[in-house]
């Protein structure tokens, strides 16, 4: 056998790993030769399987986590390059990749159970904005997050918008206008994650995370977490309105009377998830 059809022998890697924990569902980037860049196949996979999670009962939390070096370098400029060549110069492939990036990340934010990022490495450009995308993140000591696409004359226009919405303008404009790197003691300081921890353990610390929040109530986290989103796009007098009305929807749950009721007896609450 040749080395050639050795490796034509040899079965593809899963560009994207599952696996239950639990209830907590666990995706691993698994591109670590493309430093977890999300090309177009890594987007659909990521899409469907959120897609998924989102309706299985079982999973009451996730974590997203990479193997390699790097958590996410972003998306894969070979990939769109190569469109270059394209009758439109790649235009329209390139709207296609950066809707599909979109709704893929918004997936995230809409899914009715609590994201944890696990960020090993580097996270730059769309790979910080998978990060801020999710709604907490632990990150090894050694990790850290960038967006450079100023750096090849390519704006991070996309990564902006789950940029803008975790940490202050200025460091946000900072960050996208120098497209210098900060290093995760800095991003936790300014709100870009939750955690700091030492080096390689920051997946089991994302997990231990992602199983606190999956003991909870999963009514109350599905209409907390869609709370939290909506309401920060209002004005403060709307967004008190909002929260009046979820508070009232809230309070007739069948879980929220257990839990009170559980709290008021000094017991554990016993979940209907209702």
């Amino acid at each position: 056998m040749t080395s050639q059809t050795a490796r034509a022998a040899t079965p593809r890697q899963p560009i994207l790993l599952r696996e239950m924990l639990g209830s907590v569902a666990v995706l691993t980037l698994n591109r670590p030769e493309a430093r977890n860049s999300l090309s177009e196949g890594l987007i659909a996979e990521l899409d469907a399987a959120l897609r998924e999670i989102h309706d299985d009962a079982g999973v009451r939390a996730l974590v997203i986590a990479a193997n390699g070096t790097a958590f996410s370098a972003g998306h894969d400029m070979k990939e769109l390059t190569a469109r270059r060549a394209d009758a439109d110069r790649g235009r329209g492939y390139f709207a296609e990749i950066m809707t599909a990036c979109s709704a893929m990340m918004q997936a995230i934010v809409h899914l009715p159970k609590p994201v944890v990022a696990a960020v090993q490495g580097v996270a730059t450009a769309a790979g910080c904005q998978l990060v801020a995308s999710c709604d907490l993140a632990v990150a090894s000591e050694a990790a850290s997050f960038a967006t450079p696409g100023v750096d090849i004359g390519l704006f991070c226009s996309t990564p902006m918008v789950a940029l803008s919405r975790n940490v202050p303008r200025k460091q946000a404009m900072e960050m996208l206008l120098t497209g210098e790197p900060i290093s995760a003691a800095t991003a936790r300081n300014i709100g870009l994650i939750n955690r700091v921890v030492a080096a390689g353990t920051e997946r089991d610390a994302a997990i231990a995370l992602a199983q606190k929040v999956a003991l909870k109530s999963a009514y109350t986290i599905k209409l907390g977490k869609a709370a939290f989103y909506r309401q920060a796009e209002m004005s403060l007098a709307g967004a008190y309105r909002y929260a009046a009305e979820v508070m009232t929807e809230n309070m007739m749950a069948r879980d929220a009377e257990e839990g009170i009721g559980a709290f008021i007896e000094k017991r554990e609450p016993k979940w209907q998830d209702k």
